[in-house]
């Protein structure tokens, strides 16, 4: 079921500032552009379970410093899922973030570099945060402090009191109140931001999700089903067939801060389109094993529709 309720501030206000120098400060943090540290105030007398955030990168050395800016302290561990970048990404992951897991993705597209950073976490919960600057990492403790309260899944919204964009066109805001509908209609749901990726979870559900991070990439050159931006759809689709307790947390998605979004309304809209018909009529009930427990859709129809939506 899902609560669209904004989640309490009260459990940031508990913590000290996120970023930002401090004489009071431990010797902890990250090295930015300049080569000074950038240190922390840690959580106080507050329990923290582990965070795990996941960073898929593709060309995004230049965003990454604000990103590591934003992350709040006492993380578990952050994973860098980096997709072949040809820029300077890894090399200045490593020198800002010494302590950053970096993890190749195994095929090609968002779907994959999430499905490799899923199956590489080892903490409780995992956070989806994209590296471009839109999703605020600062914003994690909502996320968490309605996992805390009883949710399975925190589904970052941008359309409740709180939340917002400053990239979110007519046409993207119109396609995406249109799939959000047809999914709470087809699934029983009720999303308010089916497109936003802006997600957090405790690690436990992964299963759910069904996403393979292991099969090498088909000699042909086709994707696998949710290798691509039709991750999330899937994810929330899987989540709600699955009958977890999912929670909306109202966020603030900004403007990619350098380089070009690789999303493009209409031809990703009409992936999500395909994605949800999949989802709904187009898995098999019969196949046995993780594939049934998951609600994998045919393989054929599947990679036939994945294909056509690239």
């Amino acid at each position: 079921m899902i609560d669209g309720e904004q989640a309490t501030p009260e459990f940031s206000r508990q913590f000290s500032s996120f970023s930002g120098s401090r004489s009071d400060a431990p010797e902890s943090g990250f090295l930015d552009l300049e080569g000074k540290r950038t240190t922390f105030q840690p959580f106080s007398d507050v329990p923290w379970p582990k965070v795990s955030v996941i960073i898929p990168t593709l060309n995004e050395a230049r965003n990454l410093p604000h990103v590591f800016s934003k992350l709040p302290p006492a993380l578990h561990e952050i994973i860098i899922v980096d997709g072949h970048s040809v820029d300077d990404t890894i090399a200045t992951a490593r020198r800002l973030r010494p302590d950053a897991r970096i993890v190749k993705q195994s095929r090609s597209g968002k779907g994959n570099a999430l499905a490799c950073g899923f199956a590489a976490a080892t903490g409780d919960i995992i956070a989806m945060v994209d590296a471009d600057g839109s999703a605020d990492p600062a914003e994690i403790p909502r996320f968490v402090r309605a996992l805390l309260d009883g949710a399975d899944f925190a589904k970052g919204t941008r359309f409740a009191a709180g939340g917002g964009s400053s990239d979110l066109t007519r046409l993207r805001r119109a396609g995406n109140r249109m799939l959000s509908g047809l999914v709470n209609l087809l699934c029983g749901t009720r999303y308010s931001d089916l497109c936003y990726g802006y997600n957090v979870f405790w690690r436990r559900h992964v299963p759910v999700f069904g996403l393979d991070a292991e099969t090498p990439a088909p000699a042909d050159g086709t994707w696998l089903w949710g290798d691509g931006f039709e991750v999330e759809t899937l994810i929330n689709m899987r989540v709600a067939r699955a009958g977890l307790t999912v929670k909306e947390v109202a966020s603030f998605e900004h403007s990619r801060i350098h380089g070009v979004s690789n999303l493009n309304a209409v031809r990703d809209g009409l992936r999500v389109l395909r994605t949800i018909l999949v989802e709904r009529f187009g898995y098999s009930r019969k196949r046995s094993g993780h594939a049934s427990a998951a609600g994998l859709p045919d393989r054929q129809p599947a990679r036939e529709l994945a294909n056509r939506s690239r």
